[in-house]
Parts: C-alpha cells; sequence; structure tokens
C-alpha cells in the first residue's frame, strides 16, 4: 500500500456557527480539557467569550447534550458529563476524540467492540448474503485495491464494503449499527496514517472475508474477519496518552 498519509483531521464538514463551536467544546471535553463535572461558562459569558450570539451558543450546548457530552439545566448551568454518558459511537464524537491521541484503553475498547460485532456479522452474512450483496463487495474490493486506503476514494470503498456485509446478515438490529461501525473504521483508518503510509496491504485481509462469505462458509467468514481487525488493531499507533487515568 503506497501513498501519502490523508490529512491527519477528517475533511471538516461544512458547519453553522452552531456546529462550529459544538465542534470546539466537543473536541475540549473528549480530550479532556474539561473533567466531568465541570461546568461551562453561563450562555452569557460563553457567548461573550466566542464573540457569537447567545442562540448559536445555546444551539451548541444543545448538539453537545444530544451526544450526551453535557447535562444543561436551568438554574444549575452546562455540566460535563463522565464518559459513561457519552453517546461513544456518534460519528461527531469518534472524530473529535481522534483529533488528538485517543486513550489507548478507549482505542482498544473500539476495536473490541468493531470486533464482536463485525466478526459475528461476518458469520451471519455468509449465510444469508444474496448475489447482489457479493457484487457490491466485489465491487468496494476492486476499489480499495484500485484507490488504496491512502485516498477519500479507497476509505469510501472500504466503508462499502464493510456496510455491505452489515447488510448482508439481514437483521435490522445489526444493520442499525452501521452508522457506529462506520464512524468507527473511518476514524481509526485515517488515525493509523496521520503521520506515515500503512506499511501493510489489507487488502488481502478484506479478499479472505469476502471469499469465505462467498463460500457459505460462516465459520471462516467470522475468523477471518476477526483476524482483519485484530490485524488493524496491530497496524494503528498505541496512544501516547496511555496512562491517563480514565474516565469511568
Amino acid at each position: 500500500m503506497t501513498g501519502q498519509p490523508p490529512s491527519a483531521q477528517t475533511p471538516t464538514r461544512a458547519l453553522r456557527l452552531h456546529g462550529t463551536i459544538a465542534r470546539k467544546l466537543g473536541i475540549a471535553i473528549v480530550s479532556g480539557q474539561y473533567k466531568p463535572g465541570d461546568l461551562l461558562n453561563s450562555e452569557i459569558a460563553a457567548s461573550e467569550q466566542l464573540a457569537v450570539s447567545r442562540t448559536a451558543y445555546r444551539e451548541a450546548v444543545r448538539i453537545l447534550a444530544a451526544k450526551g457530552l453535557v447535562d444543561a439545566r436551568p438554574k444549575v448551568g452546562t455540566r460535563i458529563n463522565p464518559q459513561s454518558k457519552w453517546n461513544l459511537l456518534d460519528p461527531d464524537v469518534l472524530e473529535w476524540t481522534f483529533e488528538s491521541e485517543p486513550d489507548l484503553a478507549l482505542l482498544n475498547s473500539l476495536f473490541e467492540l468493531r470486533n464482536m460485532v463485525e466478526s459475528a456479522a461476518a458469520g451471519l452474512a455468509a449465510t444469508r448474503r444474496s448475489a447482489a450483496h457479493l457484487k457490491a463487495m466485489r465491487a468496494a474490493l476492486d476499489g480499495m485495491a484500485e484507490y488504496t486506503l491512502a485516498t477519500p476514494e479507497g476509505r469510501q470503498a472500504d466503508l462499502d464494503f464493510h456496510t455491505t456485509l452489515l447488510e448482508a446478515t439481514d437483521n435490522p438490529f445489526i444493520i442499525s449499527l452501521t452508522s457506529g461501525v462506520s464512524a468507527a473504521i473511518s476514524t481509526t483508518t485515517i488515525f493509523k496514517q496521520r503521520k506515515r503510509p500503512l506499511r501493510r496491504d489489507p487488502l488481502p485481509d478484506h479478499l479472505r472475508v469476502f471469499t469465505a462469505i462467498a463460500a457459505k462458509d460462516a465459520a471462516k467468514a467470522q475468523k477471518a474477519m476477526s483476524e482483519l481487525i485484530e490485524l488493524a488493531r496491530a497496524d494503528t499507533p498505541s496512544s501516547r496518552r496511555s496512562d491517563r487515568r480514565r474516565v469511568e
């Protein structure tokens, strides 16, 4: 796998003002600049400090509250929630977490979750996949081969492969996890290429998963997906903040 590392930052979506404020505060919260129980500045003070309207700031706080990062109450203020209340698989929360060096324990936990969900999903997909699913997965693999994970096109092809695999389970509850799983894949893929290109081509790992699913071999598909995820974890640089106290 060759090519230059992708930008350390996920391409920023066009954000309205309140979205920009939410992103700035969200990064500060997940990076530990604010601790659980801390109170943010009052609406008046914060809006003046950020040079924005109170309405924009209020909307930003609502975004953070919806993601579980804060608890905003009248006459009490906006308090930072413990990590156990955060919507950790929310795409924005994951992106904000990987803006800096995520806690190593949290990184490992993310890969553990992927292994539990995607490995079992691969086994199920092997018994339920259709010809259309195989065609879509094959096209995704072709895209990965052509563009590589160093490019947005290659990373999208990778997401297409994993998304189709979840869809092939024909289980609506597993399929509902697609957004979170895709966000986890996207953020970690960019993170592990932040400083240098990938030294190992992950395409053969995906091909083994595809071959097992195409053969309707559930046990082999589950094993191949588990190995794929473990290799992806091994490719991911360890966090420099691995000794940081975990926030429970």
